[in-house]
C-alpha cells in the first residue's frame, strides 16, 4: 500500500506579495492596472483586495484579486508550462468571488443587478518559448464547436520574460523589475542550487532591482522563493505521475479492446464459450454481451 504523502501548505509567492499583500502592493497594482488599461488611476483611488484561498493553485497562493474601477481584476503568475485549462479554473474562481461580493438575495430580485466586470490575466515567465501575448478561451475546451458560444471566458496570457516581454512590462516599473528579479533568480539557481536565492537577492539589491522591497524583506523573500520552487517541483512530479497513470490506463484499455475484438470474431465463428474464455480471458457475462 502506497504511503500517503504529507500535505504541504505553502505561503504567498513573491508575485502575490509584491502586488497583493506588501505595503507597496497598492501602488504596484495601480501601476500595473494603468499599464494594462492605458489609464491614470490615482494612488488614492478606492481599491478593495479580495481573495479566495486555495482555489487556483490548491495549496499555493499565487493569485491576486482586486475590486477597482467597477472591475474584478484577477492576476496569476506562471513559472512553468502555461496550463491551457486556466479559463476553466478562472471560471471556478470568479463564481466564488461573486458569491463573496454580492448579496445572496440579489439574484432573486426582478430588477437587473449589476456586477463588476471581470478581467483575467496570467503573467508568464517560464523558460519555454511562448508568444508575447496570447488569449485562452473557455470555449476552446467545449466538446461541440458552436458558431457563437453561450458561455465564454477569456484569459490574457502576457509574457514577462526580459528577452520576449510584452510592451506592457515596460509601462509598469514594478512588473519590469519583478521580471528582471525572476530572471536573476533563474540564472543564479543554475549556477548554485544551494546559495542561488541569496546571491540573486543580493545582485538585485546591488543593481537597484526591487531594491527597497528586497532590503526590507530579503529573508521573507528567500523563504517564499524556497516554497515557490519546492512547489514547482511537486507539480512537475505530480504531472509526470498523472501522465504515467494515463498511459498505463490507455494501454490497459487498448489490451481489453483487443480481447473484445478477438472474442467477437471467435463468437461469429461459433467457438464455444470455454474456448473464447481460455484464449481471451473474458468472463462468460462479457462474452454474452458481444
Amino acid at each position: 500500500m502506497t504511503k500517503a504523502k504529507p500535505k504541504r501548505t505553502y505561503k504567498d509567492s513573491v508575485f502575490a506579495d509584491l502586488f497583493g499583500a506588501d505595503k507597496s502592493a497598492k501602488s504596484n497594482f495601480i501601476s500595473l492596472y494603468n499599464a494594462l488599461h492605458g489609464t491614470e488611476l490615482p494612488l488614492d483611488c478606492e481599491l478593495r483586495h479580495i481573495r479566495l484561498e486555495q482555489i487556483l493553485y490548491m495549496n499555493f497562493y499565487n493569485d491576486v484579486s482586486f475590486l477597482v474601477d467597477n472591475k474584478v481584476i484577477v492576476l496569476a503568475e506562471h513559472q512553468s508550462t502555461v496550463n491551457e485549462n486556466m479559463p476553466f479554473r478562472f471560471l471556478e474562481y470568479v463564481v466564488r468571488l461573486y458569491e463573496q461580493l454580492q448579496n445572496p438575495r440579489d439574484k432573486y430580485l426582478r430588477r437587473l443587478v449589476k456586477i463588476p466586470t471581470p478581467e483575467f490575466y496570467v503573467f508568464y515567465n517560464g523558460e519555454e518559448d511562448y508568444p508575447e501575448r496570447k488569449i485562452l478561451k473557455l470555449s476552446d475546451a467545449f466538446m461541440e464547436v458552436a458558431s457563437q458560444s453561450q458561455l465564454e471566458l477569456t484569459v490574457e496570457v502576457i509574457n514577462i520574460n526580459p528577452n520576449k516581454a510584452d510592451t506592457i512590462v515596460y509601462k509598469c516599473k514594478p512588473l519590469e523589475e519583478y521580471s528582471l528579479f525572476v530572471d536573476t533568480v533563474k540564472k543564479h539557481l543554475k549556477l548554485d542550487r544551494e546559495k542561488g536565492f541569496e546571491k540573486a537577492v543580493q545582485e538585485c539589491i546591488n543593481s537597484d532591482i526591487l531594491r527597497e522591497y528586497l532590503e526590507r524583506k530579503s529573508r521573507e523573500v528567500m523563504n517564499m522563493l524556497l516554497a515557490e520552487y519546492d512547489y514547482a517541483t511537486d507539480i512537475a512530479v505530480q504531472r509526470e505521475e498523472s501522465e504515467a497513470i494515463g498511459l498505463e490506463k490507455g494501454l490497459s484499455q487498448g489490451a481489453y479492446q483487443n480481447k473484445v475484438e478477438t472474442a467477437t470474431v471467435m463468437k461469429s465463428m461459433n467457438y464455444s464459450f470455454d474456448d473464447i474464455h481460455k484464449i481471451t480471458g473474458l468472463s462468460e457475462a462479457e462474452i454474452t454481451k458481444l
